[in-house]
Formats: structure tokens, C-alpha cells, sequence
């Protein structure tokens, strides 16, 4: 029998269990991954940014390696998207697919749309931090409140899987499979900005699983983990904040991972509030992929998962380009803005900040926001992100009914000599 393995948003060998059961499967494993197909948003720029792009190129060039040091290879169908998989499974003759499982709408539609051309498909969940068998209810119950959320969790101590080995071998790809299938990159990405706080086109930042385990070792074995809450919210450096999420996002490295070597360093360095906030938002990331199962295309509408919501006005289109473009006039907003757009990266405070400014100064969209974010971003995650500019706007899961931050205090709190506003006075 042959099995197609996809890999979706867990782009590496280690610590990925549907991948080691889909290598026991069968006798032959095609490893795939969906070629993306260009896209306009109906914001009117490309769904997929180039730093985005490039990014995730970094991590399929990585698992390309890895899988030929296995004797196996990587294929990506000619067809864009989940046709694409199809073809490529009749063109081989394989009835099976194995991949994680992933709750957005769009990546659930991807299954339905596999099954419904005749596929098996198992689909198994492995992103995040604590399985779903091992939470205190099941999944459609989640509080809709992180902090309870937080305290049901927290009642018993946190025990997710322990990490796996990169598998040994894997069985070779079928012999029938057309070497014109194989992967390669087609992206051309942009310039590094030498400004940035992840320069994700040098060798220490790069997207692929070996760099993530390199960054997260060396992480780990440094102070910075005992200072993260204090340093967490600066608007720019390398080290301020953990840097774990663009290979989360392309999955390159996995929560699982993260929270064992966590637990490690607690034990030769001692746990403090520091160490105790990583595994902290390890967990507000879980709540939201929890909540996007729970509540899916909902968090897609503008009124997000609230049963109404009365706008007081209409969504400033000008207002939503004049804040893409860095254009607002005020100079932390424009900074930011100048920084998203020319590394593909922003510090968690600053997203706070400039997605605030869109949604109550600029009268702009929260879902035109959110696509601008899934353009640029390296470490654009559906579920976080979608998740996160609902809370702000008002219409997700803030029990305070959204978060409005004043951008002038904003200003004087987390950049007081002007250092960021400074860095990033140009494009």
C-alpha cells in the first residue's frame, strides 16, 4: 500500500507522531507537501507576502534535506491545493493520507475535500501543547475566558506528550512517482532589512527545523529565560522575547519541544515568574486553537463569535490603507507598520498596539487587519491570529468587550527616548 504523508503546519522529522504512523502504514510513503495558489485578498493585495513566502520556503528546503538523508524526498503536486493531492495520490495509486489535523475552516475543507474524492484520510492532532485527551473537558467546552480557561488547565499539573525522535528510516516513495513532482524553491524573498529583530535571512534565523532546534538550545542555555517577563514587551531586539513563533508557525519546531526543554532549564537554573510566562503563552496559544475548533468560520465574520454587533460606523477604507502604508501620522504606529512591511516581523506589544490604532482610531476593518497581518507575517499562525484581532476589536473572546490602548501612552511607556521611533523613521 502506499501513503501519502502531507505536511501541513508541522514542517519537520522530530516530534511528529502522525508522520510515524504514517511511515508504519504502508509499504511505500510519498511525503507532500499542497502547492499554494496565488490569491487576491478582497482587501486587494496578495493573500501570501513575500517574507511569508520566503520563510516557509526555508523550512521545505530544510524537511527536503532531511527526508533525502532518509532516502526519501519531498513532492509537491503541479495543481494548486487540495486537487493537486488528489491527482498526485491517483497518479501513484495511493488511497491513504495521513496529516496533522488542523481546525481553521479553510484547512478543514481541505479533508472534507480529500474524502470526498474517495481518500482515507486520517488526520491527526499534534500542535498543541496538551492533546486533547489530556484536557479537563472536552474540546467544544472550552471557556470562552482564557483566564478560566487558564485555571482549569493549572488545577492539575500540565502534562503534555513527551517529545518523539526524528523517525530512522521511512519506506521509499513509490517508484512510479514522477521526478518532476519533486519540490523545489520557487520564491524569490526579500532583501534582509538589517533593522530587523529576526533576520530570518541569515543562518542562525532561518526556517527550517535545524535552525530551530539550534535556536532553541541556545536559548534555553542563556539568561534570557529568567528575565522574559521584564523584557517581553520591548518593542525591538533579538533576545527580548523567546523568537519561538515563526517556527511554531511554519512547524519547524513544536510546543512539545519547547515546553520539555522549558522544563529543563527549570531544573538546572530554577523556575521563576520568568519561565513560568513561556509556558504561560504556550498555553493562550492553545486556548486559541481551542477556540477556533469551537467556533470556526464565526471568526471570520465581522461580528466575530458575538451574537450581534452594531458598529457605530462604517469601516474607513482610506483609514485601513493610510495604516498598511505607515501613512497615520503618528510616529509609533508609522514605525511599526514600516517594521511589519519591511522584515515580515513585529514584537507582540507593537501588533497590540498598531492593530488598536486600525480598529478604534482609524475606523478601520479588524478583518482587513487581520488579512494584512496574514500577508506579512513569518510567523502568521490562522488560529493566534484570527483569535487575537477578534479580542482587540471587541467581538472574540475578551471578556472586557475589546482592547482600546492609547497610542501616546503606548509610546511613552515602552519607548521613552525614541529609539524605535528613530530606527524606524524610514522604510
Amino acid at each position: 500500500m502506499t501513503v501519502l504523508y502531507w505536511f501541513r503546519q508541522d514542517r519537520r522529522l522530530a516530534d511528529n507522531p502522525a508522520l510515524c504512523q504514517a511511515a508504519g502504514l504502508g509499504q511505500r510513503l510519498l511525503p507532500v507537501t499542497m502547492r499554494l495558489e496565488p490569491e487576491q485578498t478582497v482587501w486587494g493585495f496578495e493573500r501570501h507576502g513575500p517574507h511569508r513566502l520566503g520563510f516557509e520556503a526555508q523550512a521545505l528546503s530544510g524537511l527536503a534535506q532531511a527526508l533525502e538523508s532518509l532516502g526519501s524526498a519531498l513532492y509537491q503536486p503541479k495543481t494548486p491545493g487540495a486537487a493537486g493531492l488528489i491527482e498526485l495520490a491517483r497518479d501513484v495509486g495511493a488511497t491513504h493520507v495521513v496529516c496533522e489535523a488542523l481546525s481553521a475552516p479553510e484547512e478543514q475543507a481541505q479533508i472534507q475535500a480529500l474524502k470526498g474524492a474517495g481518500l482515507s484520510v486520517l488526520a491527526i492532532e499534534q500542535s498543541a501543547l496538551i492533546g486533547h485527551d489530556r484536557l479537563p473537558f472536552a474540546p467544544q467546552d472550552t471557556p470562552d475566558v482564557f483566564s478560566e480557561f487558564r485555571r482549569q488547565i493549572e488545577r492539575t499539573p500540565i502534562k503534555p506528550r513527551t517529545p518523539l525522535a526524528a523517525p530512522a528510516t521511512l519506506p521509499k516513495p513509490p517508484a512510479t512517482i514522477n521526478a518532476a513532482s519533486r519540490w523545489c524553491a520557487n520564491v524569490s524573498p526579500r532583501a534582509l532589512d538589517q533593522r530587523s529583530a529576526f533576520a530570518w535571512q541569515t543562518e542562525p534565523w532561518q526556517g527550517d527545523e535545524q535552525s530551530a532546534q539550534a535556536h532553541l538550545a541556545r536559548y534555553f542555555e542563556g539568561h534570557w529565560p529568567q528575565h522574559y517577563k521584564q523584557t517581553r514587551n520591548r518593542l525591538s531586539g533579538t533576545h527580548d522575547s523567546t523568537k519561538f513563533s515563526p517556527w511554531l508557525a511554519v512547524g519547524a519546531l513544536s510546543a512539545a519541544q519547547i515546553w520539555s526543554a522549558l522544563k529543563a532549564h527549570e531544573a538546572k537554573f530554577g523556575a521563576n515568574d520568568s519561565t513560568y510566562w513561556i509556558g504561560f503563552e504556550l498555553l493562550w496559544r492553545d486556548h486559541f486553537r481551542l477556540i477556533m475548533q469551537r467556533y470556526g468560520a464565526q471568526l471570520f465574520r465581522t461580528q466575530g463569535i458575538t451574537v450581534s454587533h452594531s458598529r457605530k460606523h462604517q469601516p474607513s477604507t482610506q483609514g485601513f490603507e493610510r495604516w498598511r502604508l505607515g501613512q497615520t501620522g503618528h510616529r509609533l504606529i508609522d514605525a511599526g507598520m514600516r517594521e511589519l512591511a519591511s522584515t515580515g516581523y513585529l514584537s507582540n506589544r507593537m501588533r497590540q498596539i498598531v492593530a488598536s490604532y486600525l480598529i478604534h482610531e482609524m475606523r478601520g476593518h479588524w478583518l482587513a487587519g487581520a488579512a494584512w497581518f496574514e500577508h506579512c507575517l513569518i510567523d502568521f499562525d490562522v488560529h493566534s491570529n484570527q483569535g487575537n484581532w477578534a479580542y482587540i476589536a471587541g467581538v472574540g473572546t475578551d471578556p472586557r468587550a475589546g482592547r482600546q490602548f492609547n497610542p501616546d501612552k503606548q509610546a511613552r511607556e515602552h519607548d521613552p527616548d525614541e529609539r524605535y521611533r528613530n530606527l524606524w523613521s524610514q522604510p
